[in-house]
């Protein structure tokens, strides 16, 4: 079974764009993808050897990625671009974007459009309403997340259990005098890792001065982002 699906995935590597990016992690480390699929890697709760992922764990989004007429469940910490992220009790999942939406908030609200769709309040259109003229420049306040920082907590990545990761993205486009707010362009997200001793001697004190430091840079840095407005 594990080979048939290995000469599967090369012969796919030609045609389809996402084998690479599966057969890649299928041998990442010299590891095979029948070793994979005991859910030791990555975010994966529960899978199998012929449809990858089938749960993943807390926190984590079920993404469903094709190659040829296969379907392979891969488990994210956000969906790819023209999918949007549903959380429920049960599962969290990636759904796609309405056709003409090239990013999207939710299925009713897009962020980016297609070519030939111009946006106006969340909607792609294929022309303007009336008194409105197209605008052909680039519309996006911010760009793509960043990857998550390694866990950390004060600034140390040791001597801790529950931490904290971040992520951010860049300003593309300074705003209007007059226009709406933008997106947030940082997140944080807590975190559990294995406790380990840090090298060296930390007092109680020193941790304390550092929270604190900690605590004002983060206050700094959320006054500067209200202050962000787009087109």
């Amino acid at each position: 079974m594990q080979h048939r699906l290995l000469l599967f995935l090369k012969k796919s590597v030609k045609r389809e764009p996402c084998a690479e990016q599966l057969l890649a992690l299928a041998f990442k480390n010299g590891t095979k993808y029948g070793q994979l699929s005991r859910c030791q890697q990555g975010g994966c709760l529960t899978c199998s050897d012929y449809n990858g992922c089938l749960s993943c764990k807390p926190r984590f989004f079920m993404h469903l990625e094709r190659i040829g007429m296969k379907q392979i469940g891969v488990c994210m910490t956000s969906c790819p671009p023209g999918f949007y992220g549903t959380r429920s009790p049960d599962r969290n999942t990636c759904t796609k974007c309405r056709p003409e939406c090239d990013s999207c908030f939710n299925k009713n609200f897009c962020t980016r459009c297609r070519a030939g769709y111009y946006l106006h309040l969340g909607k792609c259109q294929e022309s303007c309403p009336e008194g409105l003229v197209r605008s052909d420049t680039q519309r996006e306040c911010v760009g793509e997340w960043s990857e998550w920082s390694p866990c950390s907590r004060s600034g140390r990545t040791c001597g801790f259990k529950r931490g904290q990761e971040t992520r951010t993205r860049q300003v593309l486009q300074y705003p209007s005098p007059f226009g709406k707010p933008c997106p947030e362009i940082s997140e944080i997200k807590e975190c559990l890792v294995k406790r380990r001793r840090c090298p060296g001697k930390y007092s109680k004190n020193n941790e304390e001065e550092r929270e604190k430091k900690s605590f004002n840079s983060a206050m700094v840095t959320y006054g500067n982002m209200a202050c962000l407005n787009c087109l």
